[in-house]
């Protein structure tokens, strides 16, 4: 049974499934919009949604935390310049997920996760 489980494995263990959100968070910031598979978009939304409610207010702090989860400073730079306080008014739903075809190699279903407005 699965009680009490969250998140998607991903088959992966715990250190490459943080490597994977942070390695897509980071696409997500640069390109504002990426495919991926539904279930690494489903696991990607509230890592990344997380993250840009924090960019939402520009401190020290914020950022520093920020740098740790993403690793980057382009995409942390991006994230305080640009994303952050564009989303300052909105209570959250940054991202959204929009279903796409199967993968041609494996058949995997695929998704586009993008910002909002």
């Amino acid at each position: 049974m699965k009680h009490r489980k969250k998140g998607r494995k991903l088959n992966r263990d715990a250190a490459h499934r943080k490597a994977t959100l942070r390695q897509l968070s980071c696409n997500l910031i640069r390109e504002e919009q990426i495919i991926t598979t539904i279930a690494k978009a489903k696991e990607l939304r509230p890592y990344i949604e997380k993250i840009i409610t924090r960019a939402g207010e520009d401190t020290v702090h914020n950022r520093r935390l920020i740098k740790r989860r993403l690793n980057n400073d382009l995409a942390v730079k991006k994230l305080f310049e640009k994303i952050g306080p564009r989303y300052v008014e909105r209570p959250g739903g940054y991202t959204r997920i929009l279903k796409l075809d199967h993968r041609k190699g494996d058949g995997a279903p695929r998704a586009l996760i993008e910002f909002v407005g």
